[in-house]
């Protein structure tokens, strides 16, 4: 397989919906160049702005799992039903070959996955909220949730956070810029180690 011999690494963060994962991953990337951001393929239809390869890269259904049969992804997931998403390994490969360690934006599932399949290569940082109670009222400010899917996302965070202590760092993320440096730090020790 074409990662065996490679010496690019993973840096895989993973977080329950709502925890400021996606913040603290844009912070690291900013303050770190030879990090890239791997673009995940999904089966959803594109939202208006967004760019595919950018965003997402789009696939639709049947061709997702066409590739899934190849044996294209890294790892991959069914939402629910119909709906997919994954790492595709050719962009992993790709930022490998630009000389570039790939960062990962993925559920739990997903970084437990990439982490088993890597071990000694992939850095696995779990995000953590300080509180579920903190977690809901981000949710809620958000916005976007009814009570039914809050109601799912904080059940679903519960099962999530139970599985922080898989992870090689916990990063709780009380205060976002203390959180970006704390993550940062461990990224550049794990990715230049002194």
């Amino acid at each position: 397989m074409f990662y065996d011999m490679h010496t690019g690494k993973l840096v895989i963060f993973s977080a329950p919906s709502g925890a400021g994962k996606t913040s603290i991953v844009n912070g690291v990337l900013q303050r770190t160049p030879k990090l890239a951001f791997s673009v995940s393929a999904c089966s959803r239809p594109m939202r208006p702005g967004e760019v595919n390869g950018k965003d997402y890269y789009f696939l639709s259904p049947k061709t997702f799992r066409e590739k899934i049969d190849e044996g294209a992804f890294l790892e991959w997931e069914e939402v629910y039903p119909g709906s997919y998403y994954g790492t595709l390994r050719s962009e992993v490969e790709r930022l490998w070959q630009a000389g570039k360690h790939v960062v990962f934006d993925v559920d739990v599932a997903g970084g437990l996955n990439i982490k088993s399949q890597f071990p000694e290569q992939a850095l696995a940082v779990f995000v953590k909220p300080p509180s579920l109670e903190v977690l809901r009222q981000r949710l809620v400010n958000r916005n976007t949730e009814t009570e039914e899917s809050l109601r799912k996302r904080l059940g679903k965070a519960e099962l999530e956070l139970s599985y922080a202590n898989r992870f090689d760092h916990i990063v709780v993320n009380d205060n976002l810029e203390t959180a970006i440096r704390e993550a940062s730090e461990k990224v550049l020790q794990f990715i230049d180690p002194q």
